[in-house]
């Protein structure tokens, strides 16, 4: 018999309501919607009338009442919900990244003027808060990391696992034209800018891949020891010229990123992230092993082409994410959420929320990624010198 699960949703915007989609489409346990709490009334009412659930005007009051929270909101929130959440000993499913530095609280804070050793001691202290809460805690955290369940990424680890294969070098990449979210446009927000919000996906799917290599060969994660990085506010440039196929209004944060991580043996991996990629999303990775060599196309990848003459013919079909038009030929995804991987997180996560299974993607993972990152930030802040990266 199937285990019964009430979960909660902590938000009302674009990762709430593909988390929603993703907990329908759970099969190994019986997943019961109970509510969703927002800020924002309206439209947690909005969203909660949709669904057929219920609002719930505080956290505290959802918390009652479930077993689980997802943690759908701007990054500024997640220490607060995450922590609040272990502390009733409930399970927390949290989106991406886990959390950052979010200013320094004054009304004038720009993230070209931010502290970067105090942004990278912050968001340490941050990381630790929330695993001393979990660890204190009878529930567990739970990384929303999707790229790491991706089924390219998932085969990768099967390669690695049956093969003992070792990789040499990781190369990859998250890109597109801007985000619509107007939270993203605010570094006090949502942590930096593209570097944490896009880079995180190639660099934790890069940071996971080397610790199933090295739990495999040797039972123990390789882990990252150093990061170099530059980073580039390219739309913000006095000399950009708006062609408005580009998001350009961003406030103070960047919209290109370089970094080069070197792990514990020694071998590295180079991931970008990118605002200024037209032609819908770029998402891929790709592995270089002593064995094998793989290449993840995450998104857009060749498993549906289709070819349209006219603009208007496609009008109410969904062909792939941030397309700027449907004429033409176009990688038309058959199934976007699961070739991103979204149903298989979700699905991951009951499965260790209702029996116990152990989770690809969890809050020490989380832990290295927002190390790595506020690293790297620094890094570039010190024009691309390699920093060490500390690990919690």
């Amino acid at each position: 018999m199937k285990k019964a699960v009430r979960t909660g949703v902590v938000g009302a915007g674009f990762s709430a309501t593909f988390h929603y989609e993703a907990i329908l489409k759970v099969y190994g346990t019986d997943v019961q919607v109970i509510g969703v709490h927002t800020i924002d009334a309206q439209g947690g009412q909005a969203y909660a009338q949709k669904r057929g659930i219920r609002f719930f005007p505080t956290l505290e009051g959802l918390l009652d009442e479930v077993d689980v929270v997802h943690v759908c909101t701007p990054p500024v929130s997640h220490e607060p919900i995450s922590v609040a959440a272990l502390e009733r000993d409930k399970y927390v499913i949290c989106e991406k990244p886990l959390t950052g530095y979010f200013g320094d609280g004054s009304p004038d804070f720009h993230w070209d003027r931010a502290d970067m050793e105090a942004a990278l001691r912050s968001a340490l202290e941050s990381v630790q808060r929330i695993l001393e809460a979990e660890r204190r805690s009878q529930g567990r955290l739970l990384y929303a990391e999707n790229w790491v369940y991706a089924p390219s990424i998932q085969k990768e680890r099967e390669i690695l696992e049956k093969t003992g294969g070792q990789i040499l070098w990781i190369h990859g990449e998250e890109a597109h034209s801007g985000s619509h979210s107007v939270d993203y446009a605010y570094a006090a927000r949502c942590g930096g800018g593209v570097l944490i919000g896009k880079g995180c996906h190639p660099l934790t799917a890069a940071l996971y891949l080397k610790r199933v290599e090295g739990r495999t060969r040797d039972g123990r994660p390789i882990r990252p020891r150093s990061v170099s990085a530059r980073t580039h506010a390219i739309t913000r440039l006095p000399a950009f010229r708006d062609a408005d196929h580009i998001r350009s209004n961003y406030y103070d944060i960047e919209d290109f990123a370089a970094i080069h991580v070197e792990f514990e043996d020694g071998t590295i991996a180079d991931l970008i992230a990118s605002d200024i990629v037209l032609g819908g999303i770029h998402n891929w990775l790709e592995v270089c092993a002593n064995n094998h060599r793989t290449i993840c196309n995450i998104n857009p990848n060749t498993a549906m082409l289709t070819y349209n003459p006219k603009e208007e013919y496609f009008r109410d079909i969904y062909t792939v994410e941030k397309i700027g038009t449907k004429q033409g030929w176009t990688c038309t995804s058959p199934d976007e959420d699961w070739f991103t991987g979204y149903p298989q997180e979700i699905e991951a996560f009951y499965r260790t929320i209702a029996y116990g299974d152990e989770p690809e993607s969890d809050s020490s993972l989380a832990a290295d990624a927002i190390s790595t990152i506020y690293s790297a930030y620094l890094s570039a802040r010190r024009q691309g010198t390699a920093v060490e990266v500390k690990l919690l």
